[in-house]
C-alpha cells in the first residue's frame, strides 16, 4: 500500500504505544480508511511529472559533462559540473532568486517558441574571465556589471556552451539555441508572465578553487510541444535507436566496400630442407605438386574459399572462379 516509511524507530514506539494501550488499534485502522487529503496550490500548479522532472535531469547531466570537458581543455585548469537539482517553480520566484547584478544571456531555441534564460553565478563568471586573460582563476572580484571586453568573452562562453546543449537535447528535440541579449539586471528579462510555471536546473560548477552556480530557466510554453518526449521511455529509446539511422547504415556500407581483403592464389606446394633451400640460385627449378590440369587454390585470409583456373585479362594475369569451397568445420570455427 502506498504511504509515508516508517523508521525502524517509529516502529517500534508505535508497537509498545499499541501493547501498552496507549494507541487504540481500532483508532488507526478507521483513520487509515479514511479518505486522506492533498494539499495543492492553485496558484503553483504542477506543470511537470516526476517521470519528466527526471529527463530533464538525465538530459542536463549529460550537458554537464559535455560543458565539464570544454572548460577543463580551455581553462587548463581543475573543473567539476554537476547537476544540482531540477525544480519547477513560477517564474516570478526565479526573478527573485537572482542576485543585481547578474550575469544573464537570453537565448533563443527554435523551433520551439520562446526564450530560455541561463544565468551564471559572478564568482564563475570572473574566474572564467580571468583565466582567459592568463590570471590563476583565484579572483576575489566585487560584484560588478561586465566591462564591454569582459562581455565579449562571456558571450563565447554562451555560445559554446549552447553547443553542447543542442547536442545533450538530440536525442528528444533538435534545437538550435543562440545568444539573443545579455542583461546584468534581473526585471529587465521577463520573457514569461510572473505566474508562469518555468523548471530550474540548478548546475554546480567548481573552477580551480572558486566555486559558484549556474541556472537554466526553461518556460513550460517552451517545452508544451515536447512534453511527450520529455520521458525516461523516450529518451533511452532514442539513444538506442540513433544508431540504426540510415545514415550510419550507409556510412558502415561504404566502410565495408573500402576494406581491403586478402586475396592468395596458391599456384601449389613443395617440401625442401633448409640447406636445399639456402642453396637456390637463379635459374633453379622447383617441381610443385600441382598438375598442369588441376584448379588453384583461392585463399581468403588461411582459409580456402575458391578454386580456380589460370588465365590473362588483356595484358594482366588473371585467374577465373571455377567452383565455390564449402568451409570445413575447422575453417567455419576460425571464422567466427
Amino acid at each position: 500500500m502506498p504511504g509515508d516509511v516508517l523508521s525502524q524507530a517509529e516502529i517500534d514506539a508505535l508497537l509498545a504505544g499499541v501493547m501498552s494501550g496507549d494507541v487504540d488499534a481500532d483508532t488507526m485502522k478507521q483513520d487509515s480508511d479514511g479518505k486522506k487529503v492533498k494539499v495543492y496550490d492553485f496558484k503553483r500548479p504542477d506543470k511537470f511529472s516526476k517521470d519528466q522532472i527526471r529527463t530533464l535531469y538525465m538530459l542536463h547531466e549529460s550537458f554537464a559533462r559535455l560543458l565539464n570537458t570544454y572548460l577543463s581543455t580551455h581553462l587548463r585548469t581543475l573543473v567539476n559540473v554537476d547537476v544540482a537539482s531540477v525544480e519547477q517553480l513560477t517564474y516570478q520566484e526565479f526573478v527573485q532568486s537572482m542576485a543585481n547584478p547578474s550575469v544573464i544571456s537570453v537565448l533563443g531555441v527554435p523551433p520551439l517558441k520562446g526564450n530560455i534564460i541561463l544565468e551564471v553565478g559572478t564568482e564563475i563568471a570572473f574566474a572564467f574571465i580571468d583565466r582567459v586573460f592568463g590570471g590563476d582563476g583565484n579572483t576575489a572580484m566585487k560584484t560588478r556589471v561586465l566591462t564591454e571586453i569582459e562581455d565579449a568573452v562571456m558571450r563565447r562562453f554562451v555560445n559554446t556552451a549552447m553547443t553542447h546543449f543542442k547536442e545533450a537535447w538530440a536525442n528528444v528535440a533538435t534545437i538550435n539555441p543562440f545568444l539573443e541579449t545579455t542583461e546584468s539586471n534581473p526585471q529587465f528579462t521577463q520573457i514569461v508572465p510572473p505566474s508562469d510555471m518555468v523548471v530550474i536546473v540548478t548546475i554546480q560548477m567548481k573552477v580551480g578553487e572558486i566555486e559558484g552556480m549556474m541556472n537554466i530557466c526553461i518556460p513550460y510554453l517552451v517545452l508544451e510541444p515536447i512534453m511527450s518526449k520529455l520521458t525516461t521511455t523516450f529518451w533511452v529509446a532514442s539513444s538506442i535507436s540513433k544508431d540504426d539511422t540510415e545514415d550510419q547504415v550507409a556510412l558502415i556500407q561504404a566502410k565495408l566496400d573500402k576494406t581491403l581483403v586478402p586475396f592468395v592464389v596458391e599456384v601449389g606446394q613443395v617440401q625442401i630442407s633448409i640447406r636445399e633451400f639456402l642453396t637456390l640460385g637463379f635459374g633453379d627449378v622447383l617441381q610443385l605438386g600441382t598438375k598442369v590440369k588441376e584448379d588453384f587454390k583461392c585463399r581468403i585470409g588461411k582459409n580456402t574459399k575458391f578454386l580456380c583456373r589460370p588465365g590473362t585479362s588483356g595484358k594482366k594475369m588473371a585467374v577465373q572462379i571455377t567452383q565455390i569451397v564449402e568451409p570445413e568445420g575447422d575453417e567455419e570455427t576460425d571464422e567466427r
